[in-house]
Order: C-alpha cells, then sequence, then structure tokens
C-alpha cells in the first residue's frame, strides 16, 4: 500500500512527466481555464497517484496567450507573456489537485516567490519522492523555447521514466489525419524518422533532446478518459516514440 492507504496497482512507470497543452485546460471553450476539463483532468492525475506513481507536469499557456500572438511585438516580450500564461495554468491545476486531496506544488522558472516555488532541481525531486505533485510553470524561463523543450529539460533532470504528451490528436500520423485520409497512424517510431519526415510531435530542438537523452515519449489523446490512466499502466494507447 502507498502512504495513501491505496493498494498500489500494475504501473509501468515509476515517475512520469505529463505535457499538457494550454489548450488541453480550456475544453469546448478554446480560451481560459475550463473548471470541468480541470477537474476531470486532475482526477485521472489522482488515480495515477494514488497507484504510488510520481507525477510531474509541465503545462502550456496557449489559452491565454501565445508568443507567436505578438507577431507585432518584440518577440522576447511576447515570449516572457506567454511564460506567464502557464503560471496561471499551473495555479488552476494546484487548486484542482488539492481539492481532491492531492498535495502539489507549482514550481516556475522565473521567480514569483508570492505564489510558486522557483525552480530548484533536488527539491523537486524531493517533492516527488513525498508523494506530491510537482507543476513545473513558466517553461525554461528563457524566450525563444517551447515548453515542449521545458519539458523534455525537466524530464531529463528529474530523471523520468517516459513523457507522456497528451494532445488533441490520438497518435502520431504521417500527415494530419483531418486533412489527408491516406495518413498513416504509427504505433511506433524512432525520433530520427520523426525529425527526417518533419512530423509534428513536437518542436526539433524538444525532440533532438529526446533522442540525445534517451528518453522514450508516448503521443496520446488527452481527451480519451482514462488516457491518462492507460498511459501509465502501459496499455497499447498512441504511439510511442523512442
Amino acid at each position: 500500500m502507498n502512504r495513501r492507504g491505496y493498494i498500489l496497482n500494475e504501473a509501468k512507470y515509476k515517475r512520469v512527466l505529463l505535457k499538457l497543452s494550454g489548450e488541453a485546460l480550456a475544453g469546448e471553450k478554446k480560451t481560459g481555464v475550463d473548471v470541468e476539463t480541470v477537474g476531470k483532468i486532475c482526477d485521472e492525475i489522482k488515480e495515477v497517484v494514488d497507484m504510488g506513481v510520481q507525477v510531474a507536469i509541465v503545462v502550456g499557456g496557449g489559452n491565454f496567450w501565445r508568443g507567436r500572438q505578438g507577431h507585432q511585438m518584440e518577440r522576447t516580450t511576447a515570449d516572457y507573456m506567454g511564460m506567464l500564461a502557464t503560471a496561471m495554468n499551473g495555479l488552476a491545476l494546484q487548486d484542482a489537485l488539492e481539492a481532491r486531496g492531492i498535495y502539489s506544488r507549482v514550481q516556475t522558472a522565473i521567480e514569483m516567490r508570492e505564489i510558486a516555488e522557483p525552480y530548484i532541481q533536488r527539491k523537486a525531486i524531493k517533492h516527488l519522492e513525498r508523494g506530491r505533485v510537482v507543476i513545473f510553470a513558466c517553461g525554461t524561463g528563457h524566450p525563444y523555447f517551447t515548453t515542449d523543450t521545458a519539458a523534455v529539460l525537466r524530464a531529463t533532470e528529474i530523471n523520468a521514466d517516459i513523457i507522456l504528451l497528451g494532445k488533441a490528436i490520438d497518435a502520431v500520423y504521417s500527415a494530419d489525419p483531418k486533412i489527408d485520409a491516406n495518413a498513416i497512424k504509427y504505433d511506433a517510431i524512432k525520433y530520427m524518422d520523426v525529425l527526417e519526415k518533419d512530423l509534428k510531435v513536437m518542436d526539433s530542438t524538444a525532440t533532438a533532446m529526446c533522442r540525445d537523452n534517451n528518453l522514450p515519449l508516448l503521443v496520446f489523446g488527452i481527451a480519451e478518459p482514462e488516457n491518462i490512466v492507460r498511459a501509465v499502466k502501459g496499455e497499447k494507447i498512441g504511439t510511442i516514440v523512442s
């Protein structure tokens, strides 16, 4: 049994990093935070934590702001605005998790001590070992880097077993299946093939970092109920990239 008194279920992974887009928190509203959608995601995260799995999260900010939206702004300023958006999403996730009895910490790459801890690698690992969910916000803390890159960086730093990349699409395809009816769905694919075929799984920097650090990635549909739990159990869903 784990510290919460739950019987440990079969989990393939001990420590995972879940990458959530900001849009995943918006639900059908497409913008802002939809409380019901966030609640459903956190219900699944609670189930995973109750299995004894250590969970870290990197969250995007596209439901509030994307750096590329500010095309008439200086790029650095636009990117910093996007980082602040991820902090808002991190607080929303923390609130929903703690309402479900799951202890959590938000750590930000840009200091804002009144509302979150600054990112410290050793402290993040200690939180995970104590059964707390750690939510990493503000990306890498530097402009010109995506939250996908931040996810790979944090996953590497905390020695995560895998990155779980929850997306609107259910797997990696050879082309956009909404546009190309002949698009091929991959059950598994190599990072080199992702880069050579220019498949839009993550940006090329994040993909190359995963490859160089031998960090596996599971791409799956976040909207499908129980998919986070199924991913942690190692069930055959989505696409495994290695």
